[in-house]
């Protein structure tokens, strides 16, 4: 089976010749292949006459043309195509009772257009997109017996009723006005407000408007507003997203708490986090803006590791190029160049929250992690590296040149991604080195004629960390380069980073709430404790296990290492493998067995 797909988006007819039509070859040969629309000078390119040469796409100036082949037995499976050369959808995850279903894949797949099929905003066409009434009897009658089956017999009664936790929590402030009460006051049919609101820690915050919440605490209100829906099928698409790894853990008990009773799905990119919450996952893969497949539910150890290792043995499809490795770590220090950046002392007041540190310093070569709860001066130490804020007491050497990339980013362009990039960073990402481990790396050259308005929250990050990295400096700051990314897209990150610190012999400071991010690309840790919004106090760098140890110990989370991929896994709270690293100490293992 052969898919055409058109990116509309980049689609530019009045900046070409026509040049997907005019070397088509059927269309050489008097066959109508590639047909140009008269209203939009678009073209529609017939699947079934072309031949795959590949010759449209590698002529088309703006890489507005995706052809694939796929098995033809996955025809069959088709659920939803957008119209004749659009985004289409194969098989569908199944919401299972009394069980986490997670959703591992990257972003442009179809998650959403899943999300939409199964809580019965759209009626799947099953491919048949000319059809503009499609019925649910069919879509039915298409699938074998089964949870998934029943549970689409019952959307098409309308006996399901679903809540859906929004991805981007950060645009709600722009959307709803009013106080956080008036908000969960609304939708509070369980009449489990006053419990609700004192899992999530969002009791204090009732009498506050929803513009003055920062990130985190919007995700938490999010998260609130949809368990106190009375439904039948929860979705929580990306609900660690500007939480720390406390907020996240606490997430992680309320959430597996709610599927004892209930049906839940969700999307989750924070790999630590989906395998701890998620009793099965399906993994959805295939190529962004064109198709989604999703593959049947597996466990979910086992499913994360195919997903890292990027092969899916039961379907014998290779979904990436290399394994995503996470290797035996050493500590490093010795092999560090000179001081880069040193401090002592620090103290910086801000309003009611004072910051304090210990003597720290940060040499050539070396990635330090940041890791603390939120609203403990970490992006007010950063800022301070950047010179962007003073202090008040203590000293911090100034000789040496910064990047920063800031948390937020607010960037309001009216230009092409291209332009963007040459107006930062000038000609240096259009070859070499950088342009390979950085750019092509985090897909930034799939985006080059986009609008920097028209960008996604994850394809904004991803121009943003390679214009932080483009970027001639001695030291590098980048807070929270994760958000928004997927997870194959947040470890492409960590190694870019990486990469280009061991290249240059640069360094980085990198704030995440990711442990495999942090994983991936520390040499060392920075480790923040204190009550968010009060007073913080940074102290390290510190080696990666040492860190660790003292960040997870006031956590109280321990973390193994699985032995097949070698990636963290975080141990059930109070297990025999718990109990036994906390004794000794060990919160988290470098050890396989």
């Amino acid at each position: 089976m052969r898919v055409a797909v058109l990116k509309e988006d980049s689609c530019q007819p009045k900046k070409c010749n026509d040049e997907c039509q005019a070397f088509c070859p059927p269309v050489r040969n008097g066959q109508e292949c590639i047909i140009m629309d008269d209203k939009t000078g678009k073209p529609h390119i017939s699947e079934s006459l072309c031949i795959g040469c590949g010759i449209c796409i590698n002529k088309c100036p703006h890489d507005a043309l995706i052809i694939e082949q796929l098995p033809s037995e996955l025809e069959t499976d088709m659920i939803h195509r957008y119209s004749m050369n659009g985004f289409r959808l194969f098989r569908l995850p199944t919401p299972s009772k009394e069980s986490v279903v997670g959703i591992l894949g990257p972003n442009g797949m179809g998650k959403s257009t899943a999300i939409n099929a199964l809580s019965g905003r759209i009626v799947p066409n099953l491919g048949d997109w000319l059809n503009k009434e499609p019925d649910w009897k069919d879509i039915i009658e298409s699938l074998p017996r089964g949870e998934l089956r029943d549970f689409l017999i019952s959307v098409d009664k309308g006996e399901v009723k679903v809540a859906v936790k929004p991805q981007n929590v950060d645009k709600l402030p722009k959307r709803i006005e009013g106080t956080v009460r008036d908000l969960l006051s609304k939708v509070d049919e369980r009449n489990i407000f006053d419990s609700a609101t004192k899992d999530l820690g969002i009791d204090h915050l009732l009498d506050r408007t929803i513009q003055q919440l920062s990130g985190g605490e919007l995700q938490r209100m999010a998260i609130c507003a949809t368990i106190l829906r009375d439904v039948d099928v929860y979705f929580f698409d990306e609900p660690s997203s500007y939480l720390d790894i406390h907020e996240r853990m606490r997430i992680v008990n309320i959430i597996q708490k709610l599927s004892e009773t209930k049906r839940v799905i969700v999307i989750e990119h924070d790999l630590a986090v989906l395998d701890v919450l998620a009793d099965l996952v399906h993994i959805v893969y295939g190529k962004k803006g064109a198709f989604g497949i999703f593959t049947p539910a597996r466990s979910t150890r086992q499913a994360i590791n195919s997903y890292l290792d990027g092969f899916l043995p039961e379907q014998n499809v290779r979904i990436r190029d290399k394994p995503i490795q996470f290797l035996n770590h050493k500590d490093r220090r010795s092999e560090l160049g000179s001081e880069v950046v040193s401090w002592s002392g620090i103290k910086k007041k801000l309003g009611n929250f004072e910051l304090t540190t210990g003597d720290g310093a940060v040499h050539r070569s070396e990635v330090v992690g940041v890791v603390g709860p939120n609203g403990t001066g970490k992006s007010t130490m950063i800022k301070i590296l950047a010179g962007i804020h003073e202090y008040d007491d203590g000293w911090v050497t100034k000789e040496s040149t910064v990047s920063y990339k800031p948390q937020h980013i607010d960037v309001d362009m009216d230009c092409s991604v291209q332009l963007w990039l040459d107006s930062e960073i000038g000609a240096k990402w259009r070859g070499g080195e950088f342009n390979v481990n950085v750019i092509k790396a985090l897909g930034v050259d799939q985006l080059l004629a986009k609008r920097v308005k028209k960008l996604s929250g994850g394809e904004r990050q991803a121009v943003s960390i390679a214009i932080c990295l483009g970027r001639e400096a001695d030291l590098y700051l980048l807070d929270e380069p994760s958000a928004h990314l997927d997870a194959n897209a947040r470890m492409e990150a960590a190694k870019a980073i990486r990469r280009t610190m061991e290249a240059n012999e640069k360094s980085a400071f990198v704030i995440d709430h990711d442990v495999y991010f942090i994983d991936i690309l520390s040499d060392s840790l920075l480790v923040f404790d204190g009550q968010g919004g009060s007073f913080g106090k940074a102290e390290g760098p510190f080696s990666l296990r040492e860190g660790m140890n003292r960040f997870l110990k006031d956590v109280n989370i321990t973390f193994r290492r699985d032995h097949d991929s070698k990636r963290p896994r975080i141990n059930k709270n109070k297990s025999r493998k718990d109990r036994e690293q906390q004794s000794s100490g060990d919160y988290y293992s470098f050890d396989t067995r």
